[in-house]
């Protein structure tokens, strides 16, 4: 028996989690590819994504919206551009539940941050994030529209990345 089979689905917590959209001087959103392309199940084109991360118990979701980002880029000169009204959330396919996050999330309730990057393209470091203390969660990287994101995310994490287009899409190029 499963865990999902002892407990049910909808009685899973989400996981409390930021997410940023990191905005270039162009008004071009920062996107990585996934270095574990294939653990979400949609297979090549669809493993790009936005940096985003866990809160730790009792942490300011926008001091972990700067540390996440930290972490998996090395990206430290940023501005806060504006945080998106209320928390945007999405369920695991059912047959992840049970392989993320030991089976205790039913999926990510997420607050997102519009971030102005204030450094130089030559300081982003997705091989060796955060000097080289944190594990790669990116392969590749690159700008692009906002408003192509939600084509690019595994479809579970489209409506998310729909929401996150509409709070944001006045900052965009």
């Amino acid at each position: 028996m499963s865990k999902t089979d002892k407990i049910k689905v909808e009685d899973l917590p989400y996981r409390h989690c930021v997410g940023i959209a990191l905005f270039n001087r162009e008004g071009l959103v920062w996107v990585g590819r996934r270095s574990d392309e294939d653990a979400e199940g949609e297979g090549k084109g669809h493993w790009w994504q936005m940096p985003q991360g866990g809160l730790d118990k009792g942490e300011d979701p926008y001091k972990a919206a700067l540390r996440e980002l930290y972490e998996e880029t090395s990206v430290a000169r940023t501005s806060l551009i504006e945080e998106a009204p209320g928390w945007f959330a999405y369920d695991l396919p059912i047959d992840l539940i049970p392989t993320s996050w030991n089976g205790k999330y039913r999926g990510q309730k997420q607050k997102w941050f519009a971030l102005r990057f204030e450094g130089d393209d030559s300081e982003i470091d997705v091989l060796h994030p955060g000097g080289g203390k944190h594990q790669s969660e990116f392969t590749a990287w690159r700008w692009e529209r906002l408003e192509r994101l939600p084509e690019l995310i595994v479809s579970f994490k489209r409506g998310v990345y729909e929401e996150v287009v509409a709070a944001f899409k006045h900052i965009g190029a």
